[in-house]
């Protein structure tokens, strides 16, 4: 009989553990999911920024005066040409971090007011 209640008791036991890695494996969601949508986008943002040089005229764009710098005044900091650092500020406007406008024969950037907001707040969250 002692035998029988040893056996009970290593069996409850192995139950317990089994009931305690389930719970932690399947723990519920505490925040909303990205859509495939949202990924989509969320991961064409990061593929912009994943380049050094983009993520520094991005870094020059935002601690200019007024949040905006002259194509110009972008080349020499970054040491390139003006036809690759305008393809680079391209890529950046296209992804919704910059606008754009021209002004004679230059282009000037500015920062967009909370471009960088959904990307730190998905990182925050992570």
């Amino acid at each position: 009989m002692s035998v029988n209640i040893d056996y009970c008791r290593y069996m409850t036991t192995l139950l317990e553990v089994a009931d305690t890695t389930a719970a932690a494996c399947c723990t519920p969601l505490v925040r909303e999911q990205l859509s495939a949508s949202e990924a989509e986008r969320l991961a064409g943002t990061m593929k912009a920024l994943a380049d050094p040089t983009r993520l520094r005229l991005l870094s020059i764009v935002a601690a200019s005066e007024d949040a905006e710098a002259c194509v110009c005044d972008l080349i020499e900091p970054v040491g390139l040409s003006q036809p690759t650092v305008s393809h680079h500020l391209k890529i950046l406007t296209s992804a919704g971090f910059l606008t754009r406008s021209k002004r004679g024969t230059w282009a000037y950037f500015r920062l967009v007011p909370g471009a960088l907001d959904r990307l730190s707040k998905f990182l925050d969250a992570s």
